[in-house]
């Protein structure tokens, strides 16, 4: 079933996506600067293109940097995409056939949000499962 879902949602949304957060990466790393956001931004990528079976954890020993750069991400960028993601997915919500599209949307918003000190893995090695 996650293989079928995520080939609907990478022809319907996951595709463009992956591409939006993948431009946004090559602009951040073209700024030096901004480097640690492009490489959030590629994570991020690669969760929009194949998100169903994928979740997101915290980091383990994400610091202070961390911190003050979702503060910065959160201030220029952050809140724009959760509100993308947000609209978008209630949208995809409105057909029973959406929902499942619409959730994963929903999936995308804390790491949008705040995506520097998380990873994302499969959901069966968050919760242990073999």
């Amino acid at each position: 079933m996650r293989t079928l879902l995520n080939l609907i949602w990478l022809m319907l949304a996951g595709f463009w996506l992956a591409v939006g957060y993948a431009i946004a990466g090559l602009i951040c790393c073209i700024l030096i600067v901004t480097i640690p956001f492009g490489i959030a931004s590629f994570r991020i990528a690669g969760f929009a293109l194949w998100p169903f079976g994928r979740t997101v954890v915290d980091r383990r020993g994400a610091g202070a940097g961390s911190v003050l750069g979702n503060i910065i991400w959160v201030i220029v960028a952050g809140w724009w995409l959760a509100l993308g993601h947000l609209v978008t997915g209630i949208a995809l919500c409105v057909s029973i056939i959406g929902i499942p599209l619409g959730l994963a949307n929903f999936k995308l918003i804390p790491i949008s949000l705040l995506p520097l000190g998380k990873d994302i893995v499969s959901t069966d090695e968050a919760f242990g499962i073999r």
